[in-house]
């Protein structure tokens, strides 16, 4: 059965985002596992973390506990993320986050050459996001991850799925939502 990892970058209850991306969990097939990144104590590797996670690398020891998103990143075949788009890109749990998933001899290696080299099984990743705004010619956020799951992941089926504008005086929220809804399910399947 597929293992499909949903990281949830939301944090308000009412979150159009979460909603998008229940949408597109109900299109997949598979056994869902969720991070929830708000209930999770995620730190930033500062001095202190950086030389824990050093000496367990040197020591090969990837079985840590500060090691666990990045093992389970590792294991899923389809990953979600859902994270709202604020201040040109996601909120700071979801950088933590990927902090603490790219981690060298466990998401990734580097080949004889100094090249990263997936040790991911993900195929696929889905990014939702909602934007009260126009995202524009530029989006921070989507374009972050999609260079990690590229370039030290090895995940090259990355679809972006939105809804923006939602903010705008006028809108017609519902219907942004609907046509994302739409959109999604062309595109997943």
């Amino acid at each position: 059965m597929e293992k499909i990892l949903f990281v949830n970058a939301c944090v308000r209850p009412e979150s159009r985002t979460h909603m998008l991306a229940e949408h597109v969990l109900s299109r997949l097939t598979g056994e869902v596992e969720e991070i929830c990144l708000e209930k999770e104590h995620l730190k930033p590797l500062d001095k202190e973390r950086l030389r824990e996670r050093n000496t367990l690398l040197e020591t090969g020891d990837v079985s840590a506990p500060m090691f666990r998103y990045a093992r389970q990143f590792a294991m899923a075949d389809t990953i979600v993320i859902a994270a709202p788009y604020w201040d040109l890109q996601f909120p700071a749990l979801l950088k933590l986050y990927f902090e603490a998933v790219t981690v060298t001899g466990v998401t990734f290696q580097y080949t004889p050459e100094g090249y990263p080299e997936s040790l991911c099984k993900a195929r696929r990743l889905i990014y939702v996001m909602t934007a009260g705004g126009p995202v524009m010619d530029f989006n921070f956020g989507y374009d972050y991850v999609k260079a990690l799951a590229e370039n030290f992941y090895g995940i090259h089926d990355i679809l972006c799925v939105k809804a923006e504008n939602l903010d705008i005086v006028g809108a017609d929220v519902q219907g942004i939502l609907a046509s994302a809804m739409e959109e999604i399910d062309k595109r997943i399947k």
